[in-house]
């Protein structure tokens, strides 16, 4: 039997509570491409839906190209993630590097105030860690995917922002926010699009996306 491999990914405050809520079971993630395939890129449909593709060859003559489908850099379904997020030690341990903590440290967790207590308890929290330098045993969410798939980024429905947690706070917060607002008829995706430009992402592009669905295990 093949072991599920195991990724870790990145989860802003919001996300992680929509997790945790039980509201967030989707995500989308701009494709792109690597130095490696970079000049053979392309989406192509065999039937199954567009993916992404290394190509090579000459394919604007009559040589027959040779085409790779492109791994999801997140996995495939069956695989695990283990979620990243910004994390608090105690203060007495702030001029450690994660890799130096000892795994019995108590953890606070800014996006919801959780407090995991393990070997000792919390006396007072330190500074904030960012999510990039978590540890595997820092992590409290798991992540099973279950299912992935390829597409542009504005085909997204009302129906699938409710499942990337988009709730009624982030649709008013980002409603005079949300770019080519003119042309986005439901508020679910003003709150989706104002929620993408918010992480660095460029709606009016519509790049091709990741979707990768999941459900959470622990």
């Amino acid at each position: 039997m093949i072991k599920a491999k195991e990724l870790p990914i990145l989860f802003s405050a919001p996300m992680v509570r929509a997790i945790l809520e039980g509201r967030k079971m989707v995500t989308r993630r701009a494709v792109k491409a690597t130095k490696a395939h970079a000049d053979g890129f392309m989406m192509l449909d065999h039937g199954n839906g567009w993916w992404p593709y290394n190509a090579f060859g000459d394919f604007t003559s009559d040589h027959e190209g040779m085409e790779y489908p492109i791994a999801c850099p997140y996995g495939k379904p069956g695989d695990r993630l283990w979620v990243r997020e910004t994390w608090i030690a105690d203060t007495q341990v702030d001029v450690l590097a994660p890799r130096h903590l000892s795994q019995g440290e108590p953890i606070l967790y800014p996006a919801d105030g959780a407090i995991r207590q393990a070997g000792c308890e919390m006396i007072t929290p330190g500074k904030l860690r960012p999510s990039t330098h978590m540890p595997r045993w820092v992590s409290r969410i798991l992540l099973e995917i279950t299912d992935v798939r390829v597409e542009r980024l504005q085909d997204i429905t009302p129906e699938q922002c409710i499942a990337e947690g988009v709730d009624a706070e982030m649709c008013r917060q980002f409603l005079e926010t949300a770019p080519s607002r003119h042309t986005l008829k439901e508020a679910e995706i003003h709150g989706f699009s104002g929620l993408w430009n918010s992480v660095g992402g460029d709606w009016d592009t519509n790049p091709w996306v990741w979707c990768v669905s999941f459900r959470r295990i622990a």
